[in-house]
């Protein structure tokens, strides 16, 4: 008897991590700062979360501006001298603006100037204007990014987490798009 109460606690425990290890992520207090490549939360505090459907049927209405954060793949710094270095091209949802490198847990002061810039351009000024903020599927930088937005001031913030991933699951249209321009390029 002794033995089948063990084993029945056991089973009890391994259940009840297994049961934690499956739920989804709760949101940090800061921003996420490295393994920016895992399961995000279901929720951002302030944002409007999006299902591909919802980010959709703002996209076909032209009633929000979509701000892509996914980062530019960064040069190998192993090619040969006179190698052409060409990025893989970054298919995106049309219409949106794209400001790389802007998702990380920590931007340098010069990026950090970009990503506002950006999202005043996106925004038209109006820090009540939607913003649909992507990347990729279980990416903590459209997370962080959406974040960064609600600290700026923008009040109408929407986290869209599936990102370009969902987007062309759905088979919803794509266009190239090329990163917006930053000062020292």
């Amino acid at each position: 008897m002794k033995r089948s109460l063990a084993a029945a606690l056991l089973a009890a425990v391994l259940a009840g991590q297994a049961l934690a290890q499956e739920q989804e992520p709760f949101e940090p207090e800061g921003y996420r700062t490295d393994n920016y490549r895992a399961p995000v939360p279901a929720t951002l505090a302030g944002a409007r979360v999006l299902s591909t459907a919802e980010a959709e049927a703002i996209w076909r209405a032209k009633s929000g501006a979509f701000v892509d954060v996914l980062p530019r793949p960064p040069k190998p710094k192993n090619l040969p001298d006179g190698t052409v270095w060409r990025d893989a091209p970054r298919r995106n949802i049309p219409g949106g603006i794209w400001l790389p490198d802007t998702g990380y847990g920590t931007l340098p002061p010069a990026m950090d100037d970009y990503f506002q810039r950006g999202l005043a351009r996106a925004s038209r000024g109006d820090k009540a204007a939607l913003l649909v903020i992507y990347c990729l599927a279980d990416c903590w930088m459209s997370w962080n990014a959406a974040k960064r937005a609600l600290g700026y001031g923008y009040s109408n913030v929407a986290w869209y987490p599936d990102g370009s991933d969902g987007w062309e699951r759905a088979k919803l249209p794509t266009e190239e798009a090329q990163p917006e321009p930053r000062p020292e390029q």
